[in-house]
């Protein structure tokens, strides 16, 4: 059987990453930086030979237009690219557009920790990362993973929380655990998966 690889991208920087909010479902551009961080990781597919099949990519510009970037400096810009909003960042709700020193001024350097680092404390009107998860996985099991499974080599370019959920999963991460996990912006995650097993493989 044919081996599959499954990549996960986070977004390059975005305006809002700049300036220190919280973006959620908000819908800012990249940065130069953000830019460049896209450029950057299409480049270093590029030198690992990746050739992908399909990529996957959330409803949000960020997301979409870091994949188009990977895609283009690849040279693979032809193939298909399914958006969906499954593949969302957490919803921050209330906090959304909030500096996030200002919103910890708002209601105290505790609370916004709890909101932004437990697994299934929610702010008010968002999402936890639990509520993140069981947006994503669902959609993962369903229609990105049987493509894996019959060896597609696929890319997903999303989020900071929809990707740690996804790699919660991959990786068999408890719940205590995923909340410390980074995920840093425009750094490609590798998957192999043959013969039933997936395994990070950078």
């Amino acid at each position: 059987m044919k081996k599959s690889n499954l990549v996960l991208v986070r977004h390059g920087q975005s305006e809002w990453n700049k300036k220190n909010l919280f973006t959620g479902w908000k819908d800012p551009e990249l940065t130069n930086q953000g830019i460049e961080e896209a450029i950057k990781a299409g480049k270093h597919l590029k030198t690992k030979n990746m050739k992908f099949d399909i990529m996957f990519t959330s409803d949000l510009l960020r997301a979409q237009e870091t994949g188009k970037l990977i895609l283009e400096n690849m040279g693979q810009s032809d193939i298909p690219v399914i958006k969906n909003q499954c593949l969302n960042e957490r919803n921050y709700g209330d906090l959304a557009g909030l500096n996030k020193d200002d919103a910890r001024e708002k209601w105290g350097e505790e609370q916004v920790h709890v909101w932004r680092r437990s697994f299934d404390v929610p702010p008010p009107g968002g999402e936890s990362l639990k509520d993140t998860a069981e947006r994503v996985l669902p959609y993962f099991h369903s229609e990105i993973f049987p493509k894996v499974e019959d060896g597609l080599d696929v890319l997903i370019a999303a989020h900071g929380n929809s990707l740690r959920a996804l790699v919660m999963e991959l990786e068999e991460i408890n719940s205590d655990e995923i909340v410390k996990l980074e995920i840093a912006t425009g750094d490609p995650l590798t998957y192999e998966y043959s013969m039933g097993n997936i395994k990070r493989t950078n």
